[in-house]
């Protein structure tokens, strides 16, 4: 079957020769069809060569970075199982998973080096302080699990997060131990090209940078018979975690197609992008609309309200592009850099800052696989939701689930099934009654109430705070050596449940805001890009610098003259992102202290033409 491959797609095609593998890197910037390419090859290989893997019982890799990217891939594909399509965190325990005994002394090694930092500290920490009772609690659990590995008989993971119990393992575990094993186990290594002679992933640039290494120490030793496929593109690395660089000194031996056109968005969109990004520059099919872009510049420094300030943005946008559906915020894709001014906006902020600032990885807090974090996606969130809409058959099943009160064994063993039932009905009923006292309770009290009911298993990362008493809240603070983890976590159980309802929602991508996380990929008519470091606070990224209000800090022109990245590379890198979301129109907001800095740098940089600037009074 003809699947009309583009000459690019033909390249990437022939790598894919079961007798004779090639791996590649395609360049592939926004707009130009990556995932039209991955799944098109993928198919005319369906029709031509997957009959050859089928007698072999082997199978293609696909990584993906989300689950609804490899729902999306495996619907396209007709759920073909010669292709083994899944994210980074269910391949890597895929390949993991049978190497049990293996498993079990890296937990050991792992839990006991833990242990070893936390009695560290404790030693150097000033005893009966709150944080040294935090600490014991936790080593006191981390050694619990250590005493039961011998009588553990498999270890378990579930990719969604919903992980317990001593055998269960935590995502950032599966990607360590799948790293560790891929260098340090040629069995392993044999058995990966042999089950997947073919190993696609997508958006590589935010893969873990470990893993992607371990790939690579695997292909370079195995060249001649598996290919690494990887589709990316560095100007679109938005996680602090992926692999800076990437595409950047490979073998010659690999293939190295680009793809050129951006079909996604409008000539002057994409000229823009173009300036942005400075390198690879791509192009417009040649019967691509001209579109219209605007930066609008807001003096920060005045008494502003910022809702009215977008909403006449909007009706501004809809003279300037003739396009009345962008005076309706229903019709515009607001997009924010930064996740503290989403969350700000989005009602969320109280819940998510501690826990965002508490590590520089924020991947697994903005991903939803923190530990902790499905606890009350996958289990608090939903119970509630049930409880209210009164759907008792679904508050039933997530109860049989996850609930303590009807584990079988506690079923076998009590002198009534029915009693014991009954016993999990009454704690549901104690437990909703917190929506009587208060309309929104905190998620502290929500989750106190849970654990002396034993209504569910409190994560181990929060039970060092439910299991507190009342003498060690008194306890006196200590001024250091606390633990950044519990700490954080305190901070954020003190918001309401409405507000991890809105950061779910976020992670979900059913928010009205999005980041530059949250829409990779996507893509909208009508953008509304708003820049403003008074409502994000980072400290990674700084759009005064990247509008040029700002001088470079020390750090950065260190940085810069060592060829390290800076927070303005950062900024740039989101900046590009977002904008190139828009198909028809972009509107840029930027709140600042220095208005005529950043209408000039725009200009400068030939991001912006004078006509294209607009400055608004408050």
């Amino acid at each position: 079957m003809d699947h009309d491959l583009s000459e690019v797609d033909q390249e990437i095609y022939s790598c894919l020769n079961l007798n004779s593998p090639q791996s590649f890197f395609l360049f592939a910037g926004a707009g130009t069809g990556k995932t039209r390419s991955l799944v098109t090859v993928l198919k005319t290989f369906q029709d031509e060569k997957a009959q050859q893997l089928r007698y072999t019982g082997q199978k293609v890799g696909i990584i993906t970075f989300t689950n609804a990217a490899s729902d999306e891939i495996k619907r396209r594909l007709g759920f073909d199982s010669t292709f083994f399509v899944s994210t980074i965190h269910s391949f890597s325990w895929e390949l993991i998973k049978s190497y049990q005994n293996d498993i079990k002394e890296w937990v050991r090694i792992n839990t006991k080096k833990e242990i070893e930092e936390l009695e560290e500290k404790e030693r150097r920490g000033r005893p009966g302080s709150k944080a040294s009772r935090d600490r014991k609690r936790k080593i006191s659990s981390k050694s619990q699990r250590l005493s039961n590995i011998d009588n553990i008989i498999s270890f378990n993971y579930s990719p969604t997060g919903i992980n317990s119990g001593y055998g269960a393992l935590n995502h950032a575990e599966v990607i360590k131990m799948t790293s560790d094993f891929l260098i340090n186990k040629p069995l392993l290594q044999k058995i990966m090209i042999k089950r997947f002679p073919i190993l696609l992933i997508d958006e590589s640039q935010d893969t873990k940078e470990s893993l992607i290494d371990a790939f690579f120490e695997v292909e370079n030793k195995y060249n001649s018979e598996f290919s690494l496929g990887l589709f990316g593109d560095t100007m679109q690395r938005i996680y602090m975690d992926g692999k800076p660089n990437l595409g950047e000194g490979l073998p010659d031996r690999w293939a190295k197609p680009q793809k050129k056109i951006n079909y996604r968005c409008p000539k002057r969109v994409i000229k823009l992008t173009n300036k942005i990004r400075g390198d690879q520059p791509q192009k417009a099919p040649e019967k691509a609309d001209e579109g219209t872009i605007r930066l609008f510049i807001i003096d920060s420094d005045k008494d502003i309200n910022k809702s009215d300030i977008e909403s006449r943005v909007r009706s501004k946008m809809g003279e300037e592009s003739k396009d009345k559906l962008w005076e309706s915020s229903n019709n515009v894709k607001v997009l924010t850099l930064e996740h503290h001014m989403a969350a700000s906006r989005s009602g969320f902020i109280n819940f998510f800052a501690p826990l965002y600032n508490m590590s520089s990885d924020s991947t697994p807090l903005l991903d939803g696989t923190m530990r902790g974090i499905p606890f009350l996606t996958n289990q608090l969130i939903p119970l509630v939701n049930f409880l209210r809409n009164e759907d008792d058959f679904s508050a039933t099943r997530l109860m049989k689930r996850f609930s303590p009160l009807l584990e079988p064994d506690r079923l076998e063993q009590s002198e009534s099934a029915i009693k014991q039932i009954e016993k999990a009905k009454e704690a549901i009923n104690e437990f909703y009654s917190l929506w009587e006292e208060s309309s929104d309770p905190k998620l502290i009290d929500i989750l106190l109430t849970i654990y002396e009911l034993n209504l569910l298993a409190i994560p181990e990362v929060l039970k060092p705070i439910v299991q507190r008493t009342s003498e060690d809240l008194e306890v006196e603070e200590e001024g250091k050596l606390r633990d950044s983890v519990i700490e954080a976590w305190d901070s954020a159980l003190e918001s309401s449940l409405s507000e991890a309802v809105k950061y779910a929602e976020y992670i979900s991508d059913e928010s009205n805001f999005d980041t530059h996380q949250g829409i990779k990929g996507l893509e909208f008519p009508r953008v509304l890009v708003i820049l403003d470091d008074e409502e994000s606070r980072g400290f990674l990224f700084n759009y005064e610098k990247l509008l040029g209000a700002k001088e470079p800090s020390t750090t950065d022109k260190r940085n810069e003259k060592n060829g390290k990245e800076t927070t303005i590379d950062r900024t740039k890198r989101l900046f590009y992102v977002t904008c190139s979301r828009a198909e028809e129109s972009l509107a840029v907001v930027a709140y600042t202290q220095n208005v005529e800095k950043v209408k000039n740098h725009a200009i400068s940089q030939d991001w912006f033409s004078e006509n294209e600037i607009i400055i608004l009074d408050s």
